[in-house]
């Protein structure tokens, strides 16, 4: 069974904190390990070294017939059994163990009779000494993995925020703006030094202003083609309607005509690229506006109302969405071809093949078209243009039981009938 995480506990500020953390106890471990190690042998031989020393004269005093020394005795009372049985083997040692609740260091040595001649010193102080050590040792280490923390904290913080910064003007350029910069402060100071978020930072900088570069030049040419050639379009849609009647006529008036959408389908999306559309805003009842479009497209469609709605647009512009996509759907889709309206949503579908893979991910481009499919690619680039000038939210997706639909989601108008700028 997996546990599921939080959100936030994937983040590399976390994961980066808890790793300094983890290292700060293992280190603390460790130094403090050694430091309690190296004290206790210390303070430990010292108390033994006074033992033994106090063992050898009370064992001299012994063999003299002296008295022995205070704190020696045979036999006496709390002796270990283990450095008595030591003792009684012909050996000397020492241990230190509880007597009359106090931490004593013992020395025995072997006495007459196989008794055992033994020296107890008092090893309390010595015990205080190690347990205070023990507790600065954790006190310090907790102040030191506290701090090491905030300080690491702290650190990787201004680095991720930077990464965030990067990502969310990433996330902008991929959106549209172009024009987003991530200004990092190292990338723009050249004397500073560069780390990585840096390098990445600038890099973005970089590609975002190529892409802008490239695509106010493909703006340009395609504004500059569509103005050069409506002059001589018109001239020439002049000279064809004054040709005689015949069939080569109507086939040079077709392709005149062709000609002559495709120039303005171009200005359109010049003027689209602009940003600079102005909305007619008028109330408009939903259902009644998807009929006349049909009627207008002379097609063969349904418009089905399931719930009217009436919306604050520009008549104009929604008309000009509703229409390609109907359009769209009767050139490269089959019929029945169905108009949805559903309150604010008009549903386009048709019950062809679908729309391309990319269509679907990446929505429709200009002059890229699938399979040997009719067009140019416009008339869906014009209608998703048209949409987001309107405030309204087109998306493209494939039936599961076959066919296109195209789900144009618009804005209400306010109950009481104001315009949204309160006019």
């Amino acid at each position: 069974m997996r546990l599921a995480l939080p959100r936030w506990a994937g983040t590399l500020a976390v994961k980066a904190a808890a790793f300094i953390t983890v290292m700060c106890c293992a280190l603390a471990a460790l130094l403090g390990v050694l430091v309690h190690v190296s004290v206790t042998n210390q303070t430990v031989g010292q108390a033994r070294d006074l033992a033994l020393a106090r063992l050898a004269e009370a064992t001299a005093a012994y063999e003299a017939g002296d008295p022995l020394t205070p704190g020696a005795g045979l036999d006496p009372e709390g002796l270990p059994p283990s450095l008595r049985s030591l003792a009684a083997a012909g050996d000397r040692g020492t241990m230190v163990a509880e007597h009359d609740g106090r931490p004593t260091m013992w020395a025995a040595g072997p006495a007459d009779g196989g008794r055992a001649l033994a020296v107890a010193v008092d090893y309390s102080q010595q015990a205080r000494t190690i347990q205070g050590l023990d507790r600065s040792i954790g006190w310090s280490s907790a102040l030191a993995i506290g701090a090491t923390v905030l300080v690491g904290a702290f650190a990787v913080t201004r680095v991720t925020r930077r990464l965030h910064t990067t990502a969310r003007v990433a996330r902008r350029i991929s959106a549209g703006a172009l024009d987003a910069r991530v200004n990092d402060p190292r990338a723009r100071d050249r004397t500073r030094p560069q780390d990585e978020v840096a390098a990445v930072a600038a890099a973005l900088d970089s590609m975002a202003a190529s892409l802008q570069g490239k695509l106010i030049a493909e703006q340009r040419f395609t504004a500059d083609v569509a103005h050069e050639l409506r002059t001589p379009l018109t001239g020439l849609h002049a000279a064809a309607e004054l040709l005689p009647p015949g069939r080569p006529t109507e086939l040079v008036r077709d392709r005149v005509a062709a000609l002559r959408t495709l120039t303005e389908d171009l200005l359109e999306i010049s003027r689209l690229d602009t940003g600079r559309e102005r909305l007619d805003l008028d109330s408009e009842e939903l259902g009644a506006l998807a009929a006349r479009v049909v009627r207008a497209s002379g097609t063969d469609t349904v418009v089905r109302v399931v719930r009217d709605a009436r919306v604050e647009t520009d008549r104009r512009r929604l008309e000009r969405v509703l229409g390609n996509l109907v359009a769209n759907a009767h050139t490269h889709g089959r019929p029945p071809v169905v108009v949805t309206v559903d309150g604010p949503v008009v549903t386009v579908r048709d019950h062809g093949a679908g729309y391309p893979e990319y269509l679907v991910e990446h929505g429709p481009q200009r002059f890229r078209t699938e399979g040997g499919a009719k067009g140019h690619g416009l008339g869906l680039t014009i209608a998703l243009g048209q949409a987001e000038v309107l405030g309204a939210r087109l998306e493209f997706r494939n039936a599961p039981g076959g066919g296109a639909v195209a789900r144009l989601t618009l804005p209400q108008a306010p109950r009481d009938g104001r315009r949204p700028d309160g006019e």
